[in-house]
């Protein structure tokens, strides 16, 4: 293992290494997490399901976060930074394995099973990897480097849906035209269980690869940074704490996450099924959770621009917090029926399409560029003069992924109650918490310490 070392100890020739080898975890992370917005309205024709029964995709995934954040946080102290890597790499890979057995008998169930698994993996390598690129560098350019890991992970999420998409939702029009007839229940099974084999091949794919990057990864150096000895630079701010409970800072970017990363879910996960509920055929609408992901980068890339130099990291949230509300609002009531084309681009082919796209719709898309910032600005936030305490932290602030897994099950209900537009009003209090951790929140226990 890597001798330990402040941030400050850092060579750039390891600060540079170790940033691009974050990033290809990042990019990881993003092309697992986002193949859920095809998996949704995937599984739901493919098993049956309601709306909401099919939001359990998010729920079960996102959930993991919570159940294992702080187990992952006493993995890491036994295994080391790199090697608890490798296992979040090879967990991540039997989660990928579930899905062939889940496929064969058509078992939800199953799905679910391995959705979890998948995340424990992902949980695993986000309490180790967001701290790290948090405290590797000067802490007022944190934003700025967890936009550059956001730019993976959001380049991920526009390249990954295509590539699912034109597996398993290829022919979704033609079979969900044969299963609108009276097909008799064997004939109807028999389409259904042929459709539900296609994740096969993809996820035997992902489990390898898996499994190869977690070899890597053992055999690559990175620099250790010890969390601990960041006490020693925050001086009084916590030197008379002695719990994590003491900082109400940290306990509010906590609850502030939860429903960002709800909202940020619902965006890119809900955006495929919204446009199929609005009529528009699934060869525009598997290209929605990439526009969303394209808006995220461009977010991304602002905030490189910008951050530190013009814009602040909480001036930064404070934007985007009132950019989700507008863009919620929007999106509930602009009219479902009025429709134009938008240029974009297959990243697979890198042929030119024009996208049917319903307004309302890209006022979903566009919550993607609200929610660019709010990760990156909220983490060094929360993080700030935790010292000692910033490993637990980072696994409170991993626990509230949670809300990925509650607030969509929510949209799931209210769509199911309601209609899939209507439903995007639970957006508008989730962005308000937001904004009051953006001008106040991040604030609180912290003002009169120095």
């Amino acid at each position: 293992m890597a001798t330990s070392n402040s941030s400050n100890d850092i060579s750039k020739k390891d600060y540079v290494f170790a940033i691009t080898i974050i990033g290809l975890f990042f990019f990881i992370f993003g092309f697992v997490t986002w193949l859920n917005g095809v998996l949704i309205p995937f599984l739901r024709t493919a098993c049956e399901l309601t709306d909401f029964q099919a939001y359990f995709v998010t729920a079960a995934f996102y959930i993991s976060y919570f159940v294992m954040a702080l187990p992952s946080s006493l993995i890491l102290k036994k295994t080391g930074f790199k090697m608890g890597m490798s296992v979040g790499l090879w967990v991540m890979a039997v989660g990928a394995v579930v899905f062939i057995p889940a496929a064969i008998s058509r078992t939800y169930g199953l799905f679910l099973t391995g959705l979890f698994v998948q995340g424990t993996g992902l949980a695993l390598l986000q309490t180790a990897v967001n701290p790290y690129v948090t405290i590797i560098g000067p802490r007022e350019s944190a934003a700025k480097r967890i936009s550059i890991m956001g730019i993976a992970n959001k380049f991920a999420g526009v390249v990954a849906p295509i590539i699912l998409a034109s597996v398993l939702l290829k022919d979704s029009n033609v079979i969900e035209e044969k299963l609108a007839t009276s097909l008799d229940a064997g004939a109807r099974a028999v389409l259904l269980d042929e459709m539900a084999r296609g994740v096969i091949v993809p996820y035997i794919i992902m489990a390898i690869v898996l499994v190869l990057l977690g070899l890597l990864i053992m055999f690559v150096h990175l620099p250790d940074v010890d969390t601990d000895a960041e006490d020693e630079e925050v001086g009084v701010a916590n030197v008379k704490k002695t719990s994590i409970w003491q900082f109400p800072h940290l306990l509010l970017g906590v609850l502030a996450l939860f429903f960002y990363v709800g909202v940020e879910v619902i965006a890119g996960d809900s955006i495929i099924r919204y446009g199929q509920s609005l009529g528009v055929s699934m060869d525009s609408a598997k290209y929605f959770t990439s526009l969303t992901m394209t808006f995220m980068i461009l977010g991304y890339v602002l905030g490189i621009a910008l951050i530190p130099k013009y814009l602040k990291q909480g001036d930064a949230l404070k934007i985007c917090a009132i950019l989700g509300v507008i863009f919620s609002i929007g999106a509930l009531i602009a009219p479902a029926d009025k429709v134009f084309t938008m240029p974009f681009i297959d990243l697979m082919t890198f042929e030119p399409l024009h996208l049917v796209l319903p307004v309302t719709v890209l006022f979903v898309a566009l919550l993607g560029f609200a929610n660019s910032l709010v990760w990156p600005a909220m983490w060094p936030l929360a993080l700030n003069s935790l010292g000692k305490f910033t490993k637990t932290g980072s696994a409170m602030l991993i626990m509230a992924i949670a809300g990925g897994a509650i607030i969509p099950l929510l949209y799931g209900k209210l769509a199911d109650l309601s209609s899939t537009q209507a439903a995007y009003w639970i957006c508008i209090p989730c962005y308000l918490v937001i904004m009051f951790y953006a001008f106040y929140g991040y604030k609180i226990g912290l003002k009169n310490e120095a």
